[in-house]
């Protein structure tokens, strides 16, 4: 069972391509690191080196799980003005 009295933060790194890849993780930098290591998400492993362009912390792990499948579903143009 997850700890919910620790931070809980949704990223969005943009790979080499430039795509955007949304994730969730309890330690922003290591997540950043396992992504550019090519031990991320099987999306980011051919799209390397990944630059983290943007976090938000959340309380709870269900806070946080639910702004990112949120997110997710935003057309690129959305993410792009909550990068600005």
């Amino acid at each position: 069972m997850a700890d919910d009295t620790a931070e809980h933060f949704v990223y969005i790194v943009r790979c080499s391509d430039g795509s955007l890849y949304t994730g969730y993780t309890t330690d922003v930098a290591r997540r950043v690191a396992e992504h550019n290591a090519g031990t991320g998400a099987k999306y980011t492993r051919g799209r390397r080196p990944v630059q983290l362009v943007y976090q938000e912390a959340h309380a709870t792990v269900s806070d946080a799980m639910q702004r990112e499948y949120a997110i997710k579903q935003w057309r690129r143009q959305k993410k792009e003005r909550l990068l600005a």
